[in-house]
């Protein structure tokens, strides 16, 4: 085009086409609109974070012991207050990195159960100061920075067997499911069963909840876009209604605010001083937790997801997966350094990808989001997790479909893809699922004389995990500490 042509330009030209052009949305087969849905959809699933991460690291005051974080000279509100804020920046920042050096429409937040884990076992059975627990956490991200950066993460996950890849989709599907369930009170604990039917006819969230969950079904089911969005706007809408007429108590069916405390300057850098007080065993055990958790919960999230979106190739890999393991490596080690458990993938990216998500655009939106909730920390607060869970429900029956990739008449692919996709949900943890397929794929083989189908690596990883189950069950780590 000459400097003097004063023919029209595309319609795409501008910013919203550099967008288009440097995510490939023609090369993915979406549009800016679909990226910003599912950025959106993603956001209002994941963000009930923003207040269950501060809740779960905080050093509870009902409790004798320490098991959080405790910060001398403020309350355990401010701290709270504090972890908000950077729960948000860390998960930003994940975000942003996979929005843009990986180009995957992937989210990230410090994760549930490696929070748990580092509150309630590292700092409050084995006494490790919360410091040196952040300390490990960054050892942690390095040690995954300088793996990802020689292609040792990658090639691990290569090795996964064929019937394990294909059967994390619905392991994880099944996950979501019951975490979703369970927040929306349809499925509650009990002594006799474990698990059962919820008050569904006489608690307002259960009843408010299966009222949203089938009005999203019948939206998704239409077709209409954005039905995921529409379903937790409206659920949330119709809990606020309820209490502002008067239906049910107040913060029955809406959360608690949160009040802002931007300093977190107590946080920040605080690992420094817990490198100054380790001891070399019960520290390498720590990190060593951390480790296997996080490699395989995000590898399992990374394969589960993209196996949803279409991302996988013939073999069931991810193409260039060492991108965003990498944005998954330096969002855990900035998280550490900032104050926050181990960063990892969200396997509610799930609901954006579904959504159409299929670029670092998506990512992009999320991670934005994260930031410009930190205005009004946190925004996010509001969305009630009954309702934005209502997202992981949808997902979750959606995600089951994957089992049609499994070659079910083979028991030796059935075992460890039934395995994977069973202890997922009943341990409430992927890399658990993933570790039992892992352990049973060359057992089986090796008992049907498929011996040549196995590889040294399938061994090695079997063994690895037979180890990881010893010490993290045995007891071996709260008597060393």
């Amino acid at each position: 085009m000459g400097i003097n042509d004063t023919s029209e330009k595309p319609a795409n030209s501008g910013t919203f086409g550099a967008l288009g052009e440097y995510f490939g949305f023609e090369e993915h087969g979406t549009d800016l609109r679909t990226e910003i849905i599912a950025g959106v959809t993603t956001f209002l699933t994941m963000s009930y974070i923003v207040v269950v991460n501060p809740g779960i690291l905080a050093d509870s005051p009902q409790v004798p012991i320490q098991d959080g974080i405790q910060l001398a000279n403020y309350s355990y509100g401010a701290t709270v207050s504090m972890l908000a804020v950077v729960t948000i920046i860390a998960a930003a920042v994940a975000t942003l990195t996979m929005a843009f050096y990986a180009n995957r429409p992937f989210a990230q937040a410090p994760g549930l159960g490696l929070n748990a884990f580092f509150a309630f076992t590292v700092v409050g059975a084995l006494g490790i100061s919360w410091q040196t627990a952040l300390a490990a956490v960054v050892v942690e991200g390095i040690v995954f920075i300088a793996l990802t950066a020689v292609g040792a993460r990658k090639f691990v996950i290569r090795l996964f067997p064929e019937p394990v890849k294909f059967a994390v989709g619905t392991g994880i599907g099944l996950f979501l499911a019951i975490i979703g369930l369970e927040a929306m009170n349809v499925v509650v604990a009990d002594q006799a069963t474990y698990v059962t039917l919820g008050p569904v006819a006489s608690d307002p969230v259960a009843i408010l909840s299966v009222v949203g969950l089938f009005l999203t079904f019948a939206l998704y089911a239409r077709g209409i876009p954005g039905s995921i969005i529409i379903g937790i706007v409206a659920t949330t809408a119709m809990g606020y209604g309820a209490e502002w007429l008067g239906l049910v108590q107040a913060n029955t069916l809406t959360p608690a605010p949160v009040n802002a405390t931007y300093n977190i300057a107590p946080l920040a850098g605080a690992f420094i001083s817990g490198l100054q007080s380790v001891e070399a065993f019960s520290f390498a055990l720590v990190v060593f937790t951390f480790f296997f958790v996080d490699f395989f919960d995000t590898a399992g999230t990374l394969v589960g997801v993209g196996q949803m979106g279409g991302f996988l190739n013939d073999e069931g890999n991810l193409p260039d997966i060492d991108k965003p393991l990498m944005a998954d490596a330096v969002g855990t080690t900035v998280g550490g350094m900032l104050g926050t458990s181990t960063v990892t993938t969200y396997i509610e990216s799930a609901s954006g990808v579904e959504e159409g998500g299929r670029t670092g655009m998506t990512a992009l939106v999320v991670g934005v989001l994260f930031l410009i909730s930190l205005a009004f920390v946190p925004v996010a607060a509001a969305i009630p997790q009954y309702a934005s869970h209502i997202a992981l429900v949808v997902i979750g029956v959606v995600m089951l479909g994957n089992v049609v990739d499994i070659a079910w008449d083979d028991i030796t692919n059935t075992v460890p893809a039934g395995l994977t996709i069973l202890i997922m949900p009943f341990t409430f943890s992927i890399a658990y699922g993933i570790a039992a397929g892992i352990i049973s794929y060359p057992i089986m083989k090796l008992a049907a004389g498929e011996r040549d189908d196995t590889r040294l690596g399938h061994w090695a990883l079997a063994a690895a995990f037979v180890l990881y189950f010893f010490v993290r069950t045995s007891g071996v780590l709260e008597g060393n500490v």
